[in-house]
Formats: structure tokens, sequence, C-alpha cells
């Protein structure tokens, strides 16, 4: 049997996630925009760019509440 959505406890988990990330990546670009060493730099804005991506997924996740095809 396949379930067409997810549950309202798997939704609520996906939200907690999405808030981990949003707070990964605010303070990932707040930093990013501090530090003075390149290299660092370099791994916060990386980690910045894939955070974004990832926030961007849990929220098609919300959205859709999980529809599968």
């Amino acid at each position: 049997m396949v379930t067409t959505y997810m549950g309202l406890h798997e939704t609520h988990e996906i939200h907690e996630l999405l808030m981990f990330k949003n707070l990964c990546l605010t303070k990932a670009t707040t930093m990013g925009a501090l530090v003075q060493d390149e290299e660092l730099k370099n791994i916060l804005s990386t980690d910045a760019t894939a955070t974004k991506q990832q926030v961007q997924r849990l929220q098609e996740f919300i959205t859709n509440r999980g529809a599968q095809q």
C-alpha cells in the first residue's frame, strides 16, 4: 500500500528540520561576512549554497505535504 501524503507527525518533523536549516543558513551567511580568512569564507559560502538548496527542498515537502508521484 502506497501512502499519498505524509502524516501530521512527519510534516512536523520536516518543519523542525526546516527551522534548523534556516538557522544554519543564517549563521553561515552572517559569519561569512565577518571572517577574514579566505578559506573559511569559501567553506561558509559553499555551506550556505548547499543549505539554500536543502531549505528549498524541505519547503517543497511542506508545501506539497509530501505528495508522491
